[in-house]
């Protein structure tokens, strides 16, 4: 048997650690998963104001990406693009005189009108780029009005005279990447954007939502008293992986996920960004702390509250069967017999040599011995003798008697009498007001102290020095 139970051991053991290990294995497995989401998110977000970026230089994300968003090409852009594309061929086989260039040329005039007139870039809110085509075509034919700057462009005279070859390049180059990058976009009956991620993003929600209900719930069943609600409670932050909207709230769960998976570890990270903000917000809240306690306990004090409780403690709340101040005054006699009278039983017994010296000294038998001979010393050595005595006894009739049954019987009814006597004592209105006098003026030198201490004290560095501390410990752990 008792080689079976020792064989058991190591297979629980290896049981354990496996469990440990595909527990870790799967925080980190999802970790990796909402890292991807955000960062799909935030190119979400950011695809519209970086729309050209990629149009120029990753035109294939343009290509894929555009449905999901809606976008399609402006059509009237689109169309003056491939009229030009169509010109360009005339020009090459028909030349600049033949009709077909000539109907060809006309109509992009009008077209041209027609863009300017109507700004197709207003959809996209690219009115910067419009600006831009009007002021690049106005500069290069040196026409003040961008109407006729196209007009004169796409005219057989102007063509020829600079050359249509050179006048297309110019195109293409300065004209056509600005046209390029009007588009139109889908509106909704609510009047809002058509946006299809919700599609893509559904199944990112789902696959959360899922994984938030299935640890919740186990985390309900590995601590007794914790409900599943009060658990999802517990875990709110992991609720903003579920919203359709405000997505990039993600951030805070995901970098959460990242620290508990150990894939990122995120302590120097927090720590740099909270340091100032965390060391002023310590400082003061240390402080409204401090004060707030003091300030309750004045007004115990000043009103008669603190007496009460501990002279009239019949509505005080207790947290045990124990008389508080009874038990520490058996501690503190305790300590006086045992620990403190054997230490300071010289002080003591000089004490009672001086007593006794000037007790015999003022005494008429003192007086009557002087006069006798030879017996002068004798008084001063019957007080040395006594007194080292009297000492002694005292501690050990103390000591006895505190630890014999009887005399702590005696003891602890002397004791008694003591605290009542005290505590009737302490009833008087007159006493009650000097020391509630002197408790508060005590609390309110406690205030000004600290909080002039608190001034002249840098709270980063008292920050710094905690940081520090926490990172001693954890390498000598």
């Amino acid at each position: 048997m008792m080689n079976e139970a020792n064989t058991d051991f190591p297979a629980r053991d290896a049981s354990s650690r496996e469990s440990t290990n595909g527990k870790r294995w799967w925080h980190k497995f999802v970790a990796v998963i909402a890292v991807a989401n955000l960062l799909l998110v935030f190119f979400n977000l950011s695809y519209i104001p970086l729309r050209d970026v990629y149009l120029r230089y990753i035109p294939a994300i343009v290509h894929h990406y555009d449905p999901i968003k809606s976008i399609e090409p402006h059509p009237d852009t689109q169309r003056y693009l491939d009229t030009v594309d169509r010109a360009t061929q005339q020009f090459a086989t028909s030349g600049l005189e033949a009709a077909p260039t000539a109907t060809l040329l006309k109509e992009l005039r009008q077209q041209s009108t027609d863009l300017i007139a109507e700004n197709p870039f207003s959809v996209a809110n690219k009115f910067a780029t419009f600006a831009k085509l009007k002021r690049r075509m106005e500069y290069q034919l040196d026409i003040p009005s961008a109407q006729q700057a196209f007009a004169t462009f796409w005219s057989s005279p102007y063509l020829a005279q600079v050359g249509w070859d050179n006048a297309l390049t110019f195109f293409d180059e300065k004209i056509r990447p600005l046209l390029a990058v009007a588009y139109f976009r889908a509106i909704d009956e609510n009047g809002q954007f058509v946006d299809y991620f919700w599609q893509i993003d559904l199944y990112f929600i789902a696959f959360f939502a899922l994984e938030f209900l299935g640890r919740t719930f186990l985390s309900s069943r590995r601590y007794e008293g914790l409900s599943w609600g009060d658990a999802i409670l517990r875990r709110w932050y992991d609720g903003l992986m579920l919203l359709p909207t405000w997505r990039w709230l993600r951030l805070l769960p995901v970098l959460v996920r990242l620290h508990k998976s150990g894939l990122v570890n995120m302590q120097r990270i927090l720590a740099q960004i909270t340091h100032e903000p965390a060391a002023y917000l310590a400082d003061r809240t240390s402080t409204f702390l401090l004060l707030r306690l003091v300030n309750q306990t004045q007004e115990a004090v000043d009103t008669g509250e603190a007496a009460q409780a501990i002279l009239q403690p019949q509505n005080y709340l207790r947290v045990s069967d124990i008389d508080k101040v009874d038990a520490i005054i058996d501690r503190v006699l305790k300590l006086s017999i045992y620990k403190v009278l054997p230490q300071v039983q010289p002080d003591v017994e000089a004490l009672l040599r001086h007593s006794l010296k000037g007790a015999f000294k003022e005494s008429d038998f003192f007086q009557m011995l002087q006069q006798i001979p030879g017996m002068q010393a004798l008084p001063m050595e019957v007080t040395e003798q006594f007194s080292e005595y009297l000492a002694q006894a005292t501690y050990e009739v103390l000591a006895n008697s505190y630890a014999d049954l009887q005399g702590r019987e005696l003891f602890d009814h002397l004791t008694q009498n003591f605290k009542q006597t005290l505590k009737q004592e302490l009833q008087d209105k007159a006493t009650q007001a000097e020391l509630q006098s002197l408790l508060s003026d005590l609390l309110e030198e406690l205030k000004l102290n600290y909080i002039q201490g608190s001034v002249q004290k840098n709270p980063e560095a008292t920050l710094a020095e905690a940081e520090q501390l926490r990172q001693d410990v954890e390498e000598r752990s």
